[in-house]
């Protein structure tokens, strides 16, 4: 009976022995960690210390201060209290340095000590070191002037389609919310100047699918960035967020993909591909699909998806919100709207054929334009990694590895460098005023500014001028527009604005 009993016991030892010894393991792991954490958290605020901020919760730091829907707001205080920069603690042991100072953009941005942060990713604006500049380099004829000459008739064109859906519109209400239109055509037009397409894309319900995609990815990314429980991307992917998050990016490569195949299909077609070959400037697909690597290969499919994504994306939802948000206030401020009307009226006469050599002899429209960008940047900031430990005119410092935020919201209305920043200037833009290089930003800045800028400027012009040719904008005071912060700047409640047909 005795040999029984111990038959049983020793195993039993040996099991207890076991958990005993993974429990002191667990135990050693998790304080290992904590001690990891407490290091890394006193490197940050040594990294900090130097710059003022507001008092912050010990594990949710200041998420508080900017979930109330007042986010914008908070940033431009930040911006007249604090000097350049105030580091924004997001929980435990998450700080960035929200930067609104030109002198630091310039540093920032200047001397590119640093990479994007968005997690890993592709394309134009995700890439770093020499994968980028190749890709940079690559794609910049696709913005040679002698190729965007052309695309203002294809944007000509898209504009008059949406107007005339306006005309029709207005019969019904005079108020409408113009945020989803001016995408849809945005949307149509860099598919007609970028991607070779026939037709008209602002009637199509695929295109409506996208832009809702577009929509829910941005809002999705916010809410994750604000969750510390998300940040992992298994744990992600098994929330509802994460599941949502996974369908839009798949209805967005869906269109992509659409896209990309339906070019190839026409570069096919008898004589099609060779005409293209012989062309002197390529439009920005087809340098994709012709495009050859150091190594004389094509671009792989995930590269090529990736950079179609990019420029779809941008292409279409910055110049939206930026057009949008020109209209509002040109809507707002009647006097210069109808400034901006006389001049386009001695120019174009009824509009019905703007050309290339037009877009620089509206002065004073192009001043209200970037007043208007000044005032509602359509990406409002941007996040930057540090390479390397960098050091600012005021003698101030981060260390290597460090995240900063460039406001560019809080930069545009910054007090320190625009004296009354909420007040409409346009003066400020007038030719030959002065300012710093770096105090106006709304295609960012340095090496990695917007490489579709001057197309982006030059669709605004074109579309505000048709407008103002052929509606006298009112906004409606009943839905003033909530500016919102997301990565690219939108109205919580849309733009309301009340048509008026001019005779």
């Amino acid at each position: 009976m005795s040999v029984s009993v111990l038959s049983f016991t020793r195993p039993l030892d040996g099991v207890s022995g076991l958990l005993q010894v993974a429990s002191l393991l667990g135990f050693a792991l998790l304080l290992l960690k904590a001690a990891q954490l407490y290091l890394h958290r006193q490197w940050l605020f040594k990294a900090v210390q130097h710059f003022p901020s507001p008092p912050s919760h010990w594990l949710f730091g200041h998420i508080q201060e900017f979930q109330d829907g007042q986010e914008l707001q908070k940033l431009q205080k930040r911006a007249e209290k604090y000097p350049c920069a105030s580091p924004r603690w997001l929980w435990g042991n998450k700080v960035i340095l929200e930067v609104y100072d030109p002198d630091y953009m310039k540093v920032i941005l200047g001397s590119l000590p640093t990479q994007p942060h968005c997690g890993p990713g592709y394309g134009l604006l995700l890439l770093n070191g020499q994968k980028w500049f190749q890709h940079r380099r690559m794609l910049t004829p696709a913005f040679h002037y002698d190729i965007l000459k052309p695309y203002v008739w294809l944007m000509a064109d898209s504009v008059h389609v949406m107007l005339d859906k306006w005309e029709d519109l207005i019969r019904q209400n005079s108020y409408l919310e113009i945020f989803e239109h001016v995408s849809l055509m945005t949307l149509d037009t860099i598919m007609k100047c970028a991607f070779s397409y026939k037709g008209s894309h602002q009637a199509e319900r695929i295109s409506q699918s996208y832009i809702q995609a577009i929509q829910d990815l941005s809002n999705l990314f916010f809410s994750r960035v604000r969750n510390a429980f998300h940040q992992n991307d298994i744990i992600y992917k098994l929330t509802p967020e994460g599941r949502w998050n996974h369908r839009a990016c798949q209805l967005a490569h869906q269109h992509t993909d659409r896209v990309i195949k339906l070019r190839k299909a026409q570069l096919q077609e008898e004589g099609a591909l060779e005409k293209v070959r012989s062309k002197r400037h390529l439009d920005f697909l087809d340098i994709l699909l012709f495009a050859r690597t150091e190594d004389g290969s094509s671009l792989s499919d995930k590269d090529l998806r990736a950079e179609v994504d990019t420029s779809m994306f941008e292409g279409h939802d910055t110049t939206a919100s930026g057009i949008s948000w020109v209209l509002y206030t040109l809507a707002t401020h009647p006097e210069h709207q109808q400034m901006c009307r006389q001049e386009i009226q001695i120019l174009l006469g009824d509009g019905a054929s703007i050309t290339w050599d037009h877009l620089d002899q509206m002065p004073y429209t192009t001043m209200c334009i970037k007043e208007a960008l000044r005032l509602y940047p359509p990406v409002p900031g941007i996040n930057r990694d540090l390479n390397k430990p960098i050091t600012f005119p005021d003698g101030r410092s981060l260390p290597k590895g460090f995240q900063v935020s460039l406001s560019i919201y809080a930069l545009h209305h910054n007090p320190n460098v625009w004296p009354k920043p909420e007040e409409f200037d346009p003066s400020w833009f007038a030719p030959g005023s002065a300012r710093h290089s770096h105090a106006f930003l709304p295609f960012s800045g340095g090496a990695r500014n917007c490489i579709g800028k001057q197309f982006a400027m030059n669709e605004m012009k074109v579309e505000v001028a048709l407008t103002l040719l052929r509606f006298e904008l009112v906004p409606d005071p009943s839905r003033v527009p909530v500016p919102w912060l997301r990565i690219v700047l939108k109205s919580k409640n849309g733009i309301h604005l009340h048509l008026r047909k001019l005779l």
